[in-house]
């Protein structure tokens, strides 16, 4: 992957995004909020556009609602996800 991702939340929490390619080579993007929870999903498009990810993930991680924004942001883009972890 060319193109290394991660972002913390800007607003004293501790969220963080990161994109990834798994053993198997898929992308994939990753969730925590420092605390208790931590989501992976797999992105399904067989040549995913990183740059696109990447936009959805910063605006995502600046938002208040992550999860929800980072959702929103990737169905804006048509850039379809499935979860594969917790």
């Amino acid at each position: 992957m060319g193109l290394q991702v991660s972002f913390h939340a800007p607003h004293g929490g501790a969220d963080f995004l990161g994109m990834r390619k798994a053993r198997s080579g898929a992308t994939e993007i990753v969730y925590d909020d420092g605390v208790a929870q931590r989501m992976v999903w797999r992105v399904t498009a067989a040549k995913p556009d990183e740059q696109r990810i990447s936009d959805a993930m910063r605006l995502a991680v600046n938002s208040a609602r992550v999860v929800t924004t980072l959702y929103d942001e990737l169905t804006k883009r048509s850039i379809a996800i499935e979860r594969v972890g917790l």
